[in-house]
């Protein structure tokens, strides 16, 4: 089995190594760049399954390699490292072709969970992956797709159309930020006024159905959308 190969882009040469190191004594291949302007080559010469790019990078910062990256390839993850804060700054990065982003310090597990989170959402989102199962596991709850039907316990709860195809689109992107654009446009066909205001209205109502599970929660990303968190 071929070894996921990570394209990481840091410019503090002493916790760039330790990432190194330590991705590759988990079973990953790393290309490791310092400088921004030399990202895209590497990119183009090495294919790699996923990248990692810090924000600041020296000449080309992380945002402009991303465009750059999107513009030749729509399908890559992209997971940036910040240390900035500002609400303004990630939506930048989602906007500019992000998948995940992570704040520095952070911890090599939430780095590896998240690299691989990025990958299962793009092999589940893939027409390769096949059909959904009619089953899905949501914590202490089952999802049945086609009886829109989401049971916990001795609870069974029947869902409205929209109900079903917001939790179906929240699943698919598990673990991983979707933005409001793409699921307003799934589920609506466009992102209006009075359809966003719809939305709110099925997180709220969703968010109610699954409390019982405390480990299952639905994440507001201030100016970006959600992220749905299953244990």
């Amino acid at each position: 089995m071929s070894r996921i190969k990570v394209l990481y882009a840091e410019d503090e040469i002493f916790l760039g190594k330790i990432v190194k190191e330590t991705l590759e004594s988990r079973g990953f291949e790393v290309l490791m760049e310092t400088n921004g302007a030399r990202v895209l080559a590497a990119f183009e010469n090495g294919m790699p399954d996923i990248c990692v790019l810090d924000i600041m990078l020296p000449d080309r910062n992380g945002f402009e390699v991303a465009e750059a990256i999107r513009a030749r390839n729509d399908d890559v993850p992209i997971i940036f490292l910040t240390a900035k804060t500002q609400t303004d700054d990630l939506v930048r990065g989602f906007r500019t072709g992000g998948n995940d982003y992570i704040r520095k310090p952070f911890s090599m597990e939430e780095l590896i969970v998240r690299i691989e989170n990025c990958l299962r959402v793009r092999k589940d989102a893939s027409p390769a992956a096949g059909p959904l199962p009619q089953s899905l596991m949501i914590g202490n709850f089952v999802f049945h797709l086609n009886r829109q039907v989401l049971t916990g316990g001795e609870v069974e709860r029947k869902l409205s159309y929209r109900e079903s195809e917001l939790l179906r689109q929240l699943w698919l992107h598990r673990d991983h930020v979707i933005a409001r654009e793409d699921i307003l446009q799934a589920i609506w066909g466009n992102d209006s006024f009075l359809n966003s205001r719809n939305l709110d209205v099925y997180i709220t109502k969703l968010r109610s159905y699954l409390k019982a599970d405390e480990r299952v929660e639905i994440l507001t990303i201030k100016g970006i959308g959600y992220r749905f968190v299953l244990p």
